[in-house]
């Protein structure tokens, strides 16, 4: 079977005409069991596009999962996973699926696509959030970690501080000799998790295209990233409007699709040659409840490739790449400030920190606000990411560091 292409026909006798341990990663999002005919118009009314999930009984639709688990199971490589994507209407019954043909002990996780929705359509709580079971085909699975910036409740500076316990069992800051706070290894974020916040697909969204279950490619593309690499083969069975194999081919991995609707598959065909993916705002500039800082000063702090920081009045950010094993921090010159007051608010936070390098980024023209100025070892910058580079070999060549 060619890659790279979308079939129409029933999935499990698709999945016979694949040879064995070929495939790298699978990712199915079947009928949910809802006993409803799913419909949907495109934007312009133009088209109208459905699916029936309706079943004569349980055990019917258990048994096309099963069947399609076992088949997928086949063509998986050893260092393949499978990726199953459900609500709550059967979610119990296929985790059973699963295990049974996977085995329990290759279950990896179970992820919460959490996202918002407003609806006051019946008594209860709102449904926000859908399953992902992820499950390995063995122990060698292939798995890329990815990492989150860290919640703007964070104070990021305690973070790069080593610690240690006390003799009663107390986690204190490690201190040194000479009373100096221990600075850790460089960090790169927090780990991704198995609760994902992506946001529902917006009904305006430029690649909504009138599917009743379209996903977000940007669901899609973590899923990709996480469990393959570029040039791997990823399968989806059941591909409906194509969200999987558009995010594979964004991604620089092989793709193979099936459904066995005409239209989805012409649908899915359409999508691939036109790569309509929406970036998501929320995304991008995060939650704000807990944000101080303005747009232009996270600007500031990306533009550098810094972390934001939350609730310190002396540091804005610290580079993601450490300078002389040490952590280096930004501030960010205020619209109130003047370099010495800038200066002087950056030196009082990074006390006993010993750190290699500090930086202020300088927004404005001003003079020094004091008789003989502030005198201190901050470099200033008005600066872009390179700006960042050159500055760090400079002084590490002045100092004799290895940068």
């Amino acid at each position: 079977m060619d890659k790279n292409k979308i079939y129409q026909g029933n999935c499990i006798e698709l999945l016979e005409k694949i040879q064995s341990e070929t495939v790298d990663l699978i990712y199915f999002d079947p009928p949910f069991f809802t006993q409803k005919k799913h419909s949907l118009r495109t934007r312009n009314n133009a088209r109208k596009y459905e699916f029936d999930d309706s079943w004569n009984s349980l055990e019917d639709y258990l048994n096309l999962i099963e069947s399609c688990l076992v088949a997928c199971k086949r063509v998986l490589k050893s260092t393949g996973s499978v990726f199953l994507h459900c609500d709550k209407a059967a979610s119990h019954h296929i985790r059973v699926l699963l295990d049974r043909v996977f085995g329990m002990n290759n279950f990896r996780s179970e992820i919460i696509w959490s996202y918002r929705r407003w609806s006051n359509s019946k008594k209860g709580l709102l449904n926000a959030h859908q399953n992902i079971y992820f499950y390995s085909k063995s122990t060698k699975f292939k798995f890329n970690q990815i990492y989150k910036d860290y919640s703007p409740s964070t104070n990021i500076d305690q973070i790069l501080q080593e610690r240690e316990r006390t003799k009663n069992g107390k986690s204190v800051y490690k201190k040194n000799e000479n009373g100096e706070v221990v600075l850790g290894k460089a960090k790169k974020g927090v780990p991704l998790s198995d609760v994902w916040e992506i946001p529902y697909l917006n009904p305006k969204a430029k690649e909504r295209v009138g599917y009743p279950t379209q996903k977000p490619v940007l669901l899609l593309k973590q899923i990709v990233k996480i469990a393959s690499d570029e040039g791997d083969l990823v399968l989806d069975p059941f591909c409906g409007s194509g969200t999987t194999c558009v995010a594979a081919k964004s991604m620089g991995r092989n793709y193979i699709g099936f459904d066995k609707s005409e239209d989805a598959v012409e649908l899915a065909k359409k999508r691939l040659d036109e790569m309509i993916i929406t970036e998501s705002n929320l995304l991008k500039k995060g939650k704000a409840s807990y944000v101080e800082k303005t747009d232009f000063e996270i600007s500031l702090l990306k533009s550098i490739d810094a972390i934001p920081v939350q609730r310190n009045n002396g540091i804005d950010g610290f580079l993601k790449s450490h300078f002389d094993g040490k952590p280096v921090p930004v501030k960010i010159q205020s619209t109130t400030e003047t370099i010495d007051d800038a200066k002087e608010k950056l030196d009082k936070a990074s006390k006993n920190k010993n750190y290699k390098l500090k930086i202020i980024i300088q927004t404005r023209e001003t003079n020094s606000s004091r008789l003989f100025g502030y005198d201190t070892d901050i470099e200033i910058i008005k600066a872009n990411k390179l700006e960042i580079e050159e500055l760090k070999k400079k002084i590490a060549i002045q100092k004799g560091w290895k940068p």
